[in-house]
């Protein structure tokens, strides 16, 4: 299975490609899509998106991982990001792919073993993982840090993420994987 991981940015857009063949994972692509500054939004939202179609038709991936926006201290800037990570996924959904959505937390938990974990982290793991020759740039690095977590068993979490909210109503809890309540 072939893996496309997006860490979504409106001025910078991290991609990453992974391959799992039974429980190895072997690095076959990683870069960053930039848009221009001086560019209107409607125009930098293009590049993003045309850069994700031509990283799809290249790489061929059989689906995509993307991080979820968290909401930041400044509103415009959420909303922007928000935006960018529209135009990635629809990028991606119109090529056909299926895309699996992972919050940071997840993506560290994966990669670091430890959900605070810092960017240079996070680069050190992937670059031990995929046995690459050096470290990617952050946002490459997140990109194929969503990527390994959707190999990883990331399906099995973004399935367990969305049914517990409904599990949570119901009274259901789990504690370091034991059921309470």
């Amino acid at each position: 299975m072939r893996i496309l991981g997006i860490d979504p940015g409106l001025r910078t857009t991290g991609f990453g490609v992974v391959e799992k063949a039974g429980s190895k994972l072997a690095y076959v692509a990683s870069g960053t899509i930039k848009s221009d500054g001086n560019q209107s939004l409607p125009e930098r939202l293009k590049t993003l998106y045309d850069g994700i179609a031509e990283v799809t038709r290249t790489y061929a991936p059989d689906c995509a991982a993307i991080e979820k926006v968290f909401v930041n201290v400044n509103p415009q800037s959420t909303l922007l990001l928000g935006q960018a990570r529209g135009a990635a996924i629809c990028g991606l959904v119109g090529h056909g792919l299926p895309v699996f959505e992972y919050t940071a937390l997840q993506l560290k938990v994966a990669v670091v073993g430890y959900g605070r974990a810092n960017k240079s982290q996070v680069q050190e793991m992937v670059s031990r993982l995929l046995a690459l020759p050096g470290q990617p740039s952050s946002d490459a690095a997140d990109a194929l840090g969503v990527a390994i977590c959707h190999a990883n068993g990331g399906d099995t979490l973004a399935t367990l993420s969305g049914i517990a909210p409904e599990l949570a109503r119901k009274g259901v809890r789990l504690r370091r994987g034991r059921l309470i309540g």
